[in-house]
C-alpha cells in the first residue's frame, strides 16, 4: 500500500522486541498509532464516498431523474449519518492517544481514493452515468478492503507491541518508576 506500511506490517518489524530497549518499543507503537489513525481517518472517507454514491444509486432506483441533485443533497445528513453504513459498529476498544496521523501515509491514500472519487467529483454525481457509478463503489468498496486489511495488520502489531509492554510491566523488567524517569 505504502512503503511505511510494508515495513511496519513486515513480520520483522515486531521480531526480537525482548531485546528491544522499552523506549524503541514504546516508540515503534507510537508510530504504529499513528499509522492506524491515518488507515482510520481515510477508511471513514471512503465510506463517506461510498454512502454518497450509494444514495445516489438508491435514489435513482426509487425513480430519480438523473442530473437532479436536489433530493440527494437533501438526504446527505441521513446518509453520511454514524448509523447509516450496515458494517458500521463498534471498533476495538484502545486506550486515548494522539490524534496526530501519519501525513505521507494519508496523503497517498488520499491520492488514490481521490482518483477513484474526487469531493469535486461528488458535487456532480448525479450527472455520472450508472454504469460509471456502479464501476466507482466496486473501486471504492476494493480501496476501502485494502484499507481495512492494512488496519487489522496495524492493530495486530500494536497489540503485539502492547503485550511485550504488559509482560515487562507484569514480570518486573519495566516499571512505573523507570517510566516516570524516562
Amino acid at each position: 500500500m505504502t512503503p511505511e506500511l510494508d515495513v511496519v506490517l513486515d513480520p520483522a518489524f515486531t521480531s526480537g522486541l525482548a531485546d528491544r530497549e522499552m523506549g524503541d518499543i514504546r516508540a515503534m507503537r507510537t508510530r504504529c498509532q499513528a499509522l492506524e489513525n491515518s488507515l482510520s481517518f481515510v477508511r471513514r472517507l471512503i465510506q463517506g464516498r461510498l454512502d454518497i454514491v450509494g444514495g445516489e444509486m438508491e435514489r435513482r432506483r426509487d425513480g430519480g431523474a438523473s442530473g437532479d441533485t436536489s433530493e440527494l443533497i437533501g438526504r446527505l445528513p441521513d446518509i453520511l449519518s454514524d448509523g447509516s453504513r450496515s458494517d458500521a459498529g463498534p471498533g476495538a476498544v484502545r486506550p486515548p492517544q494522539p490524534m496526530e496521523p501519519d501525513h505521507d501515509v494519508m496523503a497517498k491514500l488520499q491520492e488514490k481514493l481521490d482518483a477513484i472519487a474526487s469531493a469535486e467529483s461528488l458535487g456532480a454525481v448525479s450527472e455520472i452515468d450508472s454504469d460509471r457509478l456502479a464501476a466507482v463503489v466496486r473501486e471504492l468498496t476494493a480501496l476501502e478492503d485494502e484499507v481495512s486489511h492494512a488496519r487489522r495488520g496495524i492493530h495486530v502489531v500494536i497489540d503485539r507491541l502492547q503485550t511485550e509492554v504488559t509482560r515487562r510491566y507484569a514480570s518486573g523488567e519495566a516499571t512505573v518508576d523507570g517510566l516516570l524517569r524516562s
